[in-house]
Order: C-alpha cells, then structure tokens, then sequence
C-alpha cells in the first residue's frame, strides 16, 4: 500500500489500515508530530475540537483544489471528495467562494464565561461581574453553569475556566470570581498569533513543499544537541540573539538594494522571501534520528539536521 492509499484509508474507512511500510509509519510519525503542538495551541485557546475539526476539513479542501485534477468540471467535487473522504455536501459548502466555513462551535466555557459578564443576577449595582459562591442557588456559579449546560457538571466548567486563567477560585471563602473582562486567555495574543501564523506557516510551507520534492528546495537548517545544562541553554541563547542580528544588519540592507534594482529595471515584481531563525529547548526525550543521542554516521551537507557529536567513552576491551 502507498502513501496516497494509506491516506485514502485513513480518511475514507472507519477503521484505518495498519502502515505496512516504513514510508507509511513515518509520514503517520510525522503528522502526529505536527499536529499535538496545535492540540495543545487550540487547548490552551479554549478551541473544541469541533471547531479544530472544520478548520482541518476546509484546509483539506482547499489542499485539494490546489493540485491538479484532470476530472471535468461537474464531477470536481466528486474527485474531491474520494480524494479527502469528505462528504459531497461539505465539499460543495466549503468549496462555495462566497459562503464561508460554517462558524467555529464555541466551547461552553466561553459561553458560560460571556454569560457572567452579560447576566443582571451576576452583576453589582455599577454592573460589574460580582464574585459567586461556588454552590447554591442563584446567583452562584453552580446555577450559572447549569444555566449554560446540564451536559457537563458545574466542577468541570470550573476547571476549565481555572486553566485558562478565567477566573479564581478563593477555597477558604469558597466563591469564584472573572479575572479578565473580556476571553482573551493570557493576555492580548493578537499580533503573536498573526506572527505564529505568518512564521510557522511559512516554515511548514517550505518544509512540506521539501518533502514532496519541489525545485528549487528552500534552505532549511538546524542543529540538534542535547545533554546540556541550564546555564548553557543561557549562553546559547544570548550567542543566536547576537548572530540574528548579525544576519537581520547584513540582510535587510541587501534586500533593499535588490528591490530597488527591481524597481529600477522594471523586472516582476511578484516574488516574496521570509527568512527566520528559532530555538527551542526543553526536557531530554527520546532522541530524534541524526541527533546527539544517535551514533550513525556525519550527515550529508544537505540534510536538514547537523547533529552536535559528543566525545565517544572508549570501549572496554
């Protein structure tokens, strides 16, 4: 079984096949690997999973518009649909240019949230939110969660909006009160949202466009070590602020100078660059292929990851 039929598995049965070749297994590594960083994004966000589920299902439409289908123009949402395992009548929604995605589900701790800014009972006399006991009746915060769902117990909504940072349970007084005015968990994340967007997008953009083997390739480095101290994370960070500044001082003058000859001899002007550098440490884990932890051989110029080497312990004889 190929990639693109292990996929068609995957998203057309109700029980996926089983990889049956390292491809497979790797490319099913690889998703996963992508995809728990934007569970835990859309986790911390306060984004159900209904509303992550569309968002996938629109881009896998779009995905789809995008490649080359050699099909007649009436049986394109067909093709579409096989392709995806979407069903004909998303396809046609979601391929509609005028008509939008249907409109993200909001999770019940929003709701439950606009609710306490919004209802009179949970309000003081100049109409500010008033902390509630946890339990009793109205106004509490158990009768304002039952108000918004008897799905789900009031405790459970309380945790939730505890992990967003929503509100603040006071044990000893055993009442519960907003800590924010509006449903921005963690502060104001519009513009770092617009930046994560715009950054990652690219980066994955350029990696995926790699792995299917488009030309020219897009640079795309990295290195890998681990078995480091804290302090060391420090002196390191402190050595990529310095040589980002020595790319941002050499770049930005010499991309002026290019749009300007541009300019200048009238060429398209129709291309776009975005050139980023990151770090990110953590906890040791298992290590990755070609990492520090991995003995195989020196990496090839081209490959993606340049392992740091540790000295090797000699062997006993």
């Amino acid at each position: 079984m190929g990639v693109e039929s292990f996929l068609n598995s995957i998203f057309v049965t109700n029980t996926p096949s089983p990889p049956s070749s390292p491809i497979d297994q790797a490319l099913i590594d690889a998703l996963r690997g992508l995809l728990r960083p934007l569970a835990q994004l859309a986790l911390a966000q306060g984004v159900p999973f209904q509303a992550a589920q569309e968002l996938f299902k629109q881009a896998y439409v779009q995905a789809a518009c995008e490649m080359p289908l050699d099909v007649l123009p009436h049986r394109r949402v067909s093709r579409i649909s096989t392709a995806t395992g979407i069903h004909r009548r998303d396809v046609t929604r979601l391929m509609q240019p005028e008509v939008q995605a249907a409109p993200p589900q909001r999770s019940l701790a929003v709701d439950l949230f606009t609710r306490w800014l919004a209802d009179d009972q949970c309000r003081d006399s100049a109409g500010v939110p008033m902390a509630l006991p946890r339990q009793g009746e109205t106004p509490s915060f158990e009768a304002l969660a039952k108000s918004v769902t008897r799905d789900v117990h009031p405790r459970s909504l309380l945790d939730e909006l505890l992990r967003l940072r929503l509100v603040v349970w006071d044990a000893k007084a055993d009442s519960v009160r907003l800590a924010a005015d509006a449903f921005v968990p963690r502060g104001d994340q519009t513009r770092m949202l617009g930046f994560f967007a715009d950054n990652v997008g690219d980066h994955l953009r350029a990696a995926v466009s790699n792995v299917l083997g488009n030309q020219p390739a897009h640079f795309e480095q990295a290195i890998f070590a681990d078995e480091l101290s804290a302090e060391s994370i420090q002196a390191v960070r402190g050595l990529i602020s310095a040589q980002w500044k020595m790319l941002a001082s050499n770049m930005v003058p010499e991309l002026e100078r290019l749009i300007a000859q541009d300019a200048k001899e009238s060429r398209p002007r129709d291309q776009r660059l975005r050139i980023g550098l990151y770090e990110f440490n953590g906890a040791m884990t298992l290590s990755p292929p070609g990492s520090v932890g991995d003995h195989s051989e020196a990496l090839a110029p081209e490959e993606s990851v340049v392992p740091v080497r540790r000295p090797r312990p000699n062997k006993k004889v």
